[in-house]
């Protein structure tokens, strides 16, 4: 198996962004994750600095993996639809200038059925979002948990090829009682960046629980299998923020991973 590329969510670190910077490098992490909402907003973000956050990640030798910028609205929601669809393609924008080409979110819940109303209009907004991200370089990826792999593999088909990615989150899978192995075989040529993240499904609660990467129900060798069977060649960003200390719960998943 290739040698893993690993990055950090920043904002987990829950330090200011220039320690942050510093703690992500020496945890032996080549990347970053960055918020879009609370690292770095693209309304803020000129020329100017973007050039100037672009040093200082070199000055720690770090690249950025991608940007999240979740909406709290999906793209199945008519409200404020314009407005979500206009910060999301600045976001893509800035995500390209930081030389990443992945823009993380939750596209909302995918429809059932194809005659809901929701449907079309999710379909067509992600169908213009997929032409605009192949306009500036970066893709619109669509994190797993909130429906099943094959509820998004069906949203997917629906679409141009290559107009909406996957971001394989194995914990929030694990949380709603599906297999992230399952789903890294079935959307594997679809997944373009990986949250590292683990989890058991109390069943007599009926709820997910968040617990330290390799101790859930997720078969991390199994996950990684598939997606090394499948050319996966991105990132797996470390998710990590239980504890009162983040950056040794960080260190520990990046062992975990190096270990297997």
């Amino acid at each position: 198996m290739p040698e893993l590329k690993i990055a950090v969510q920043l904002r987990n670190l829950r330090q200011p962004f220039r320690s942050a910077l510093q703690t992500a490098a020496e945890l032996g992490a080549s990347a970053v994750e960055l918020d879009a909402r609370l690292d770095v907003r693209p309304q803020e973000m000129s020329q100017t600095a973007v050039r100037q956050l672009r040093k200082q990640l070199e000055d720690v030798r770090l690249r950025v993996a991608a940007l999240s910028f979740y909406t709290r609205r999906g793209y199945n929601v008519a409200l404020d639809l314009d407005r979500r669809v206009e910060a999301t393609r600045q976001a893509m924008q800035l995500a390209h200038a930081l030389g990443a080409s992945v823009v993380v979110n939750h596209v909302g819940r995918v429809p059932d059925d194809d005659t809901d109303p929701a449907w079309p209009l999710m379909v067509d907004v992600l169908r213009d979002l997929g032409e605009y991200g192949h306009r500036v370089g970066a893709l619109l990826c669509a994190e797993t948990g909130s429906e099943s792999p094959a509820q998004l593999q069906k949203l997917i088909q629906a679409l141009p090829d290559g107009s909406l990615g996957v971001t394989l989150n194995p914990g929030n899978l694990a949380l709603q009682g599906f297999s992230a192995t399952e789903a890294a075989e079935l959307l594997g040529p679809h997944i373009h960046y990986v949250h590292v993240k683990d989890g058991v499904r109390d069943a007599a609660q009926g709820r997910g629980v968040e617990v330290p990467i390799g101790r859930g129900s997720v078969d991390f060798p199994a996950v990684l299998s598939a997606l090394a069977e499948r050319a996966y060649r991105g990132y797996f960003a470390i998710q990590s923020d239980r504890g009162a200390d983040p950056a040794a719960e960080m260190r520990q998943a990046i062992e975990f991973l190096h270990n297997l």
